[in-house]
């Protein structure tokens, strides 16, 4: 299982991550968020970890030059997109960085994804792939990160993992319910963020540490 937690602020709790064995940490740079990390300090993290981990941004309606320059001076090896952004967007940024892996965010809301399939059709008409997409759950009040979950059967049966990108389970997993959102949606990789706090925005090294010894 493909495992990446979002949200880290500090670069010994994200070391202790990969120690762990997490495949990606997750640096969030959306303002309003409580997982909010500058520029500056989210290099640190990058440069020290890239080598041994995929280090993703986390966007939420930023602009293209501003993804860009976040990209460059942290060195990051991806980018999630968690906004409004279009296809065409994602498509312009990986002409701009050529190896940098995509994953977009879709809120399920419900059991619809009609217009995830809407929006992967899109991509394929620009001959553009995303390296994954993840579903969250649905919040009119935040842009994931609110550790509601997202009906796991039924997005198992909605998703087309045969022809959509590889799927990456978030929304309100924590040690209690992974084992059994695994089970049920049968996701390619999972995302954490709230599951593996001891508060808002604060990771919880030991909480790490026992979600990844489910996966040795």
């Amino acid at each position: 299982m493909w495992v990446k937690i979002c949200g880290f602020k500090d670069l010994e709790l994200a070391e202790i991550a990969v120690k762990a064995g997490v495949d990606a940490i997750g640096l969030n740079f959306y303002a309003k968020s409580s997982r909010f990390i500058t520029p500056a300090n989210a290099e640190i993290i990058s440069k020290a970890l890239k080598s041994r981990v995929l280090t993703v941004g986390l966007f939420v309606n930023h602009s293209t030059d501003e993804v860009s320059e976040i990209i460059t001076q942290c060195e990051l090896s991806a980018a999630q997109f968690h906004g409004d952004e279009s296809p065409e967007f994602l498509s312009d940024i990986q002409n701009r960085f050529p190896d940098l892996k995509i994953i977009k965010a879709y809120r399920m809301k419900g059991n619809d994804l009609s217009p995830l399939k809407v929006y992967l059709d899109q991509c394929k008409q620009l001959n553009f792939e995303l390296f994954a997409c993840l579903v969250d759950a649905f919040s009119d009040k935040q842009y994931g990160g609110t550790g509601k979950t997202v009906q796991w059967s039924a997005l198992r049966e909605e998703y087309s993992s045969s022809d959509w990108p590889p799927l990456i389970l978030a929304g309100g997993l924590n040690l209690n319910n992974v084992s059994e959102a695994i089970e049920q949606a049968k996701p390619w990789g999972i995302d954490l963020a709230s599951g593996v706090e001891s508060a808002p925005g604060i990771k919880n090294a030991d909480l790490i540490k026992d979600l990844m010894n489910q996966f040795q």
